[in-house]
């Protein structure tokens, strides 16, 4: 069942029911542009993150294109799983399926950041994808150890901040490598970083429990999805961070003469990931778009 709200700037909220074994569960999305629009552009976000990263692009392009944004499980207004463990890429790989048949929809654009990517490269690889093309925000089949502690350092801990100006300055630190352009980016990002708690306060905008099957089953693992990519075959983008520290350059240039040989284009001055949030690098999405 969907319920919407009143369309903004952040996009019409829906939910859809999803689960299986492990249980049901409410996933929220939001949706821009023509509901009726055969061209639909699904985004989806990063470990952290939640589906309003995606607001500015999703403006930008809502004219030519109905975009889609899931909070993916356990993230944003979506509902958070009783069993931690199920935070995995297949859950949501899963989910995004489901998504898709609640929007009538046999083939769709998909762009994903980090995470998002990951689970975009899954289903890319898949015979009788919907994806007809594929845009990875920084990342691909080989990710860094190092960069993965990193980041499991900070999921979740802290979580909870005794005002919304501490914490704001604690996402400034972490999600550095972001280096967003402006003070008004900053502030988007921030605020819709974090939740109000009922008893004052606020915590960041997910289940802190994320972090477990990172901890338990990945931090001490080489990623190797190299089979899953050279599967793909539709045209790839890939956006790349020149600073980043999750995707190597290596790899980067590695990715442009395997598999489906993916348009490379390098951010500077930015790690990971890009926040596709300023102009220059929204239209590295609208012209891969429009030309392929």
């Amino acid at each position: 069942m969907t319920t919407p709200t009143t369309p903004t700037s952040q996009g019409q909220l829906h939910r859809v029911l999803c689960g299986g074994a492990l249980g049901l569960y409410q996933m929220a999305y939001r949706e821009w542009g023509d509901p009726n629009n055969p061209n639909v552009l699904v985004c989806v976000h990063g470990l952290t993150r939640n589906s309003l990263d995606f607001e500015r692009l999703a403006q930008s392009l809502s004219a030519k294109y109905r975009v889609i944004a899931p909070d993916v499980v356990g993230r944003g207004e979506s509902d958070f799983l009783q069993n931690p463990m199920a935070y995995n890429t297949v859950t949501y790989a899963a989910d995004m399926i489901t998504l898709l048949a609640k929007l009538g929809v046999e083939q769709v654009d998909w762009l994903g950041t980090s995470m998002g990517g990951l689970i975009g490269m899954m289903l890319a690889s898949q015979p009788k994808s919907p994806i007809r093309r594929l845009i990875l925000d920084d990342v691909g089949p080989t990710l860094s150890l190092d960069a993965l502690k990193r980041i499991a350092g900070y999921v979740g801990n802290p979580y909870e901040f005794a005002d919304l100006e501490t914490a704001r300055r604690y996402a400034r630190v972490v999600f550095a490598p972001f280096a967003l352009q402006s003070e008004a980016d900053w502030a988007w990002l921030c605020d819709s970083s974090f939740k109000p708690l009922p008893t004052g306060g606020y915590r960041f905008n997910y289940d802190q429990r994320i972090r477990e099957p990172l901890q338990q089953t990945y931090i001490d693992k080489p990623v190797d999805l190299w089979a899953l990519y050279d599967a793909v075959q539709c045209p790839t983008l890939l956006i790349h961070g020149a600073q980043s520290d999750l995707l190597s350059a290596e790899t980067a240039a590695e990715m442009t003469h395997r598999g489906p040989r993916a348009l490379l284009k390098t951010v500077e001055g930015v790690g990971h990931a890009p926040m596709l949030m300023s102009e220059d690098q929204i239209a590295l999405v609208r012209d891969f778009l429009e030309s392929h």
